[in-house]
């Protein structure tokens, strides 16, 4: 990994810990470990351990060793569109494997979501996302067809399908996400190799361009003991909706956001 010591040793400590290798409760290693490791300085090993702190990944400080306090990562929601970015940002590994792309016609619920009439043709994209290799998310994706048509000509096992269409001028600018729970039913259980019935998280989105106009809708389905979902807040500024890879915390309560600007990645 390129870039300045203090993010490369924080990046370490953050795979270890999201690994399972520095479990929560265990404590990280001391400053003067950290140095004597990476060969640095008390500075950029300082600055590791603040982002960590700033993170919720450990507490400490002030005199007291850093333990690990949790293992689920938050990402900021610029990267909340696109499950490839977001994988990477925190150096996990996203893959994804495509079940079907189709064009059909548009389904009650779509074509509400999309502004569209009942059976105008759409493109119906279906994808397994996998994290280091671990199914983690079922996307059902609704384009609006001159948008999805774009996709028979992309691989869409490759990579982001958002920067895929941003680099062919597709505007998605704003999102707005409903966050849920809702039980698996065989095709999820199959998928996910969770149990039919097992609980997930689901996020359905509908994103459109800056002048309002819709491109997609999509209901994704997370594994909840994966992926959790968080919401900070302020006096000072508007919540922001954070996706967290998760292993011990449980899941966050429902949110249905007002419109964001969102970013594709």
């Amino acid at each position: 990994m390129d870039g300045p010591l203090h993010e490369r040793i924080a990046s370490d400590l953050r795979r270890r810990i999201v690994s399972g290798e520095l479990p929560v409760g265990a404590a990280v290693p001391s400053e003067s470990q950290l140095c004597e490791g990476w060969g640095a300085s008390r500075g950029p090993v300082r600055q590791a351990l603040a982002a960590l702190r700033a993170e919720g990944l450990v507490d400490g400080g002030r005199g007291k060793p850093p333990v690990v306090r949790s293992q689920a990562i938050s990402q900021p929601f610029e990267t909340f569109l696109s499950f490839s970015r977001w994988a990477e940002g925190m150096g996990r590994t996203p893959g994804q494997r495509t079940l079907e792309i189709a064009r059909r016609p548009a389904s009650p619920e779509a074509a509400d979501a999309l502004g569209l009439e009942e059976g105008e043709p759409v493109v119906q994209l279906l994808r397994l996302r996998l994290l280091d290799g671990l199914p983690t998310m079922i996307e059902r994706t609704t384009f609006v067809w001159p948008v999805g048509r774009l996709l028979f000509d992309h691989d869409c096992d490759s990579g982001s399908v958002f920067a895929y269409l941003s680099s062919h001028g597709v505007d998605l600018s704003v999102a707005r996400h409903v966050i849920d729970a809702i039980i698996a039913d065989d095709t999820d259980a199959a998928l996910l190799k969770i149990s039919p019935g097992a609980p997930l998280l689901r996020e359905r989105r509908r994103t459109s361009s800056a002048t309002g106009e819709p491109v997609e809708y999509s209901d994704d389905r997370y594994r909840p003991d994966i992926v959790s979902f968080t919401i900070e807040n302020s006096q000072q500024a508007h919540p922001a909706l954070l996706r967290s890879s998760n292993r011990h915390e449980p899941p966050h309560s429902r949110r249905d956001d007002p419109p964001t600007p969102a970013s594709a990645g």
